[in-house]
């Protein structure tokens, strides 16, 4: 059992490396068209397909609604009873059939040509073989897409696999080289994933951090005894040192307990401009979660201030506000 479990996932390998050849080679044009017909849609992508297909064509539709362009999955059977109002003017159809001859999807066909949208097909047509002979699908394509195949992954060669791996890998090449095109970024992805743990990583340090009266913050006119009141009370081992809305320095517990061992009692009778960490290190609040821990690493410390580009103060964010993100 596991030499057939390793020769289909070799068969499927090798059925992927196939269609990157392809990609990089003969469908090279083909597929630069069909990113450019899904980044000039004004409306959505629709991913149609039927069986074993239609599963693969629900998480495409999925890939390019989680990076940035608006799709939905119309069921074929569904669509010739009422669902045909999925598509309209200003889509783009995606139309998945190992065959290409797919009877629920070549019914689409009709209404696809009277709206004018632009049709992409990833069929299983060997296209760019000598003689190679196009389906009706393929046929009917603005753009037809190759994920054909040397021979399934089932040991009876017919339940499909290395055809539906081969069409998810290439629904997932077009979105992805269509986010790059748009020039999707990190943050874009963060404003549409924000539930669970990767919504969680992807926070901005703005929705973590305290903000408000719950910031720490004396003049540097403070006296150290009103500073050590000022961080016990809103309890974030630090205390930042402002004038106005300026972040001037930072003390921390750590430096408390050092200058404490260096100057004793006397210690208390400087002021926070005295003892404050001048040129602290900073970061913005439209930046990542993640990239203020790394900082507090780096740093070896548990606390951060975050400013605005002008240096000011905006709030503080500590270790612990970390901690629910999962990435502590």
């Amino acid at each position: 059992m596991a030499k057939t479990g390793e020769n289909v996932v070799r068969i499927e390998a090798e059925a992927l490396r196939e269609l990157a050849d392809r990609i990089g080679g003969p469908m090279a044009a083909d597929f630069q068209r069909a990113v450019d017909l899904l980044d000039c849609c004004a409306g959505r992508v629709v991913v149609s397909g039927m069986g074993k297909s239609g599963l693969i064509g629900r998480k495409i539709a999925a890939t390019f609604s989680s990076t940035g362009a608006p799709a939905l999955f119309m069921h074929p059977a569904e669509a010739m009873h009422g669902d045909l109002g999925m598509i309209a003017r200003g889509d783009v159809v995606i139309a998945l059939s190992a065959s290409g001859e797919t009877e629920e999807i070549l019914n689409l066909l009709a209404t696809i040509k009277r709206l004018s949208v632009p049709l992409i097909s990833l069929t299983c047509d060997n296209l760019y073989a000598n003689g190679a002979k196009r389906s009706t699908l393929a046929q009917a394509a603005e753009v037809a897409l190759d994920c054909s195949i040397a021979q399934e992954a089932c040991t009876l060669g017919l339940a499909p696999t290395a055809s539906t791996t081969t069409m998810l890998a290439l629904g997932d090449a077009l979105a992805m080289a269509l986010a790059e095109k748009r020039g999707f970024k990190e943050e874009d992805f963060a404003d549409l994933h924000p539930g669970g743990k990767l919504g969680k990583r992807l926070a901005k340090v703005s929705a973590l951090m305290h903000s408000g009266d719950a910031v720490p913050r004396v003049t540097a006119e403070t006296k150290m005894p009103d500073v050590i009141y000022e961080m016990s009370r809103k309890k974030l081992g630090v205390t930042t040192v402002v004038d106005g809305d300026t972040l001037l320095g930072i003390i921390s517990d750590g430096d408390l307990r050092r200058l404490l061992e260096r100057r004793g009692k006397d210690a208390l009778e400087l002021t926070a401009g005295e003892c404050m960490t001048r040129s602290p290190r900073t970061i913005l609040p439209d930046s990542f979660a993640t990239a203020a821990l790394d900082l507090m690493e780096q740093r070896k410390i548990t606390s951060l201030a975050v400013v605005d580009a002008a240096g000011v103060l905006q709030g503080v964010v500590h270790l612990h506000d970390l901690w629910g993100t999962e990435m502590v």
